[in-house]
């Protein structure tokens, strides 16, 4: 009988279930790891301050994309009928051509080519497109010297002394350079 009292003392103190084991193991393992592993404040600043200056850096990025497309597509708007007016141009010429070519002002066809004219004149103008001026000094950003000729008393060096072709602008564009003979 003196085995029983040795038994009874077992009995009394259960044995750990698994579950119990597993939670002690992992609480130990955690401890553990935060002994090992202390927490840098400093390290961890330094993560929150690169986050906020990668941050930072995309939406200036962002808002410099967002400029450069709003004056993109301000530019195209501008400039939005120059194929228009380019594809008109030669039109405009061909009518001035015919009003030069007719010698009767009475003729009822030279005073109906004459509204044309004068309606696409204006029609161009509303749209901001003008001719190009085309006397004086010679600006080779607005015109094209498709002949030279000797300087004389009346037309000094680098002036236009004849306008072969009109140019064209709309607003500060060049659509077509004035076809110029330039003394040089």
């Amino acid at each position: 009988m003196a085995d029983e009292p040795e038994e009874k003392k077992d009995q009394k103190q259960p044995e750990p279930s698994l579950k119990e084991e597993i939670e002690a193991e992992m609480k130990a393992d955690l401890d553990e790891q935060v002994k090992e592993e202390p927490v840098d404040i400093k390290v961890l600043q330094k993560e929150r301050d690169d986050f906020e200056d990668k941050y930072l850096r995309a939406a200036a990025e962002i808002s410099n994309m967002n400029n450069r497309f709003n004056k993109e597509r301000a530019s195209l708007l501008q400039y939005d009928g120059q194929k228009l007016a380019t594809a008109v141009l030669p039109v405009l010429d061909n009518l001035e051509r015919a009003l030069q070519s007719s010698q009767d002002d009475s003729d009822p066809l030279k005073k109906g080519v004459e509204m044309v004219y004068s309606h696409l004149e204006a029609a161009l103008k509303d749209n901001k497109v003008e001719a190009v001026p085309a006397e004086g000094k010679f600006d080779p950003t607005m015109h094209q010297a498709v002949q030279t000729v000797p300087a004389d008393d009346d037309h000094p060096k680098d002036t236009i002394v004849q306008v072969l072709q009109k140019g064209y602008k709309m607003k500060d564009r060049v659509l077509r350079p004035a076809m110029v003979v330039v003394a040089s």
